[in-house]
Parts: C-alpha cells; structure tokens; sequence
C-alpha cells in the first residue's frame, strides 16, 4: 500500500452520475492521528469508509459498534453518526460518499442496515482494497473506475458475513424486476400501471415497496432514468430533439423538454450547445 501521511485527508470530488444504478460525488483517504473522531450531521448521501489499517468504533443513534482493519463501516442517509480513531491504534481509511437508487438493494443484499452498520466481508477484502486503491490512481477515468465500483459492490453483496445464504428477499426480487423492465422499455410511453401490471402487483403496494428500498418514486426513477438516456443522446448522437423525445418514450416534444428542463435546468436545445462548446 501507497504511504499515506498521519492526520492528512487525501479527499477526490468526483460527483460522477452517469451510472443508472450508482452515483459516486467524492472519495478520499485518510490516515488518522490517535482519538480522531468525526461527528456526521444527517446527509442525504451514504457514506462507506474501508477500514485498511487500525481500527476505532461508530456510534449511530446512541449505539456503539466497534470496527477494525479487513472491516467496512457504513453510514446510511439521514443518520446522525459518530466515529472514533482508536487511541493506541488508529485507523486508515478509505472513504467513498456514495448515491443511487441500486444501494439500498446492495445494502439489504448484503445484510447491512442501521442496525448492523458494519460489513465484514467473507472473502476478497484485498481484491476490494485494491479497486478503490485503482479509483484513486485513475480518478480521471469515469467509467474505468465505475466499473470497479460494480466490483466492489458484487463483492459487499455476494461475500459479507451478514448475507442469509441461498435466499433474497421478495421486495428485492420485485425492485430487480422494476428496474429491469424500465431499462427495457424506456422508450415505449410506459406509465406506472405499466410497470406494475408487468410486475403482477397493485400499485400503490409497488409504489410504495419501490419508495422504501430506492428512495425514489416509481414515476421518479422513470423520468430519471429517461432523462439521462435523453442527455446522452444529446452529448453523443445527432439526433434531433423530436427524435430523442420519441426515444425515450415522450410523444409529445413539449412535454420532452418540459421535463428535460426542470431535471437540468436547462432546455434540450440550451443542454445541447452548452455541451458543444
């Protein structure tokens, strides 16, 4: 492993949000003087910090937990957190603030949650260090190091000691179906009565379902993913605006660059030029 300097905060802002499935705003490393400790204010974004060397505790909502090197601490959304470097011997860190309507499912996945914080993997621990060594060495290439991203969280899913064996919760099994479907049939003007035919359920069930595991809304997950399937049209093709509004499954071009606007802030056209230039 790379020195790192005691008490020196190596921070990366990325904010990369190409990916569908993961979002990842900013990494860092971080080599801890005895009794560090940092307090977390409630974020909207996850925090995961890779315990490389060390070790310290976690205190979310009153509840200690202690960590220690080969072991993973998480810090899910809206949680006020404490942590602590121990006094004699001080953890190293990698940390990664972390977003994106598939986290929830990895997080349940791999039987981590505010109750049971703390991911420590049955295998492949190095295998993780060394990708998110490789992120930080590469952080110039977007998806190169998304890429090992997915890695990382096939590992925390597949191989944590918290997983429950040959089973996966129904509600996951839905939210894998929801999300395929809307990959698949984008560009048809699907509704969410759609998605929740196709999925055999009632909707406001799936509705609310999708909501606790992604944090996003049925019709949000879909104009979300719509309007990013739209902005790489833009960046990337020639196509014209009516042609990407029929594309991901707006008929009508005004309705298209409604939506497109109030996502970005921008209309298709202005987004367009902008990148251009």
């Amino acid at each position: 492993m790379d020195e790192v300097l005691v008490g020196v905060d190596f921070c990366k802002f990325i904010n990369w949000e190409s990916s569908d499935d993961f979002s990842l705003y900013e990494m860092g490393r971080y080599a801890c003087i005895p009794n560090y400790s940092y307090e977390r204010t409630i974020s909207q974004r996850s925090i995961i910090h890779f315990v490389v060397s060390g070790k310290g505790h976690l205190e979310l909502n009153g509840v200690r937990h202690d960590v220690h090197s080969g072991q993973a601490f998480i810090i899910p959304e809206d949680i006020h957190a404490f942590y602590q470097a121990d006094d004699k011997e001080p953890w190293e860190y990698i940390w990664l603030h972390v977003g994106g309507p598939k986290l929830p499912v990895i997080f349940k996945e791999a039987g981590i949650s505010e109750q049971h914080p703390i991911f420590t993997p049955t295998e492949h621990w190095d295998d993780i260090v060394d990708l998110l060594l490789d992120i930080l060495d590469n952080d110039d290439k977007e998806y190169y190091c998304l890429g090992n991203l997915y890695k990382i969280f096939y590992y925390m899913a597949e191989f944590s000691d918290n997983k429950i064996d040959s089973y996966v919760e129904p509600s996951l099994l839905y939210i894998r179906n929801v999300i395929g479907y809307i990959k698949l049939k984008y560009s048809e003007p699907i509704t969410v009565e759609h998605i929740a035919y196709a999925c055999g359920l009632n909707r406001s069930y799936l509705t609310r379902l999708f909501k606790d595991a992604t944090g996003y809304t049925l019709q949000q997950y879909l104009i979300i993913y719509r309007m990013k399937m739209a902005m790489n049209m833009l960046t990337n093709t020639n196509k014209s605006i009516q042609e990407i509004s029929s594309s991901v499954g707006y008929n009508d071009l005004f309705t298209f660059s409604k939506a497109f606007k109030r996502h970005f802030g921008h209309s298709p056209n202005h987004y367009r030029k902008n990148n251009e230039s």
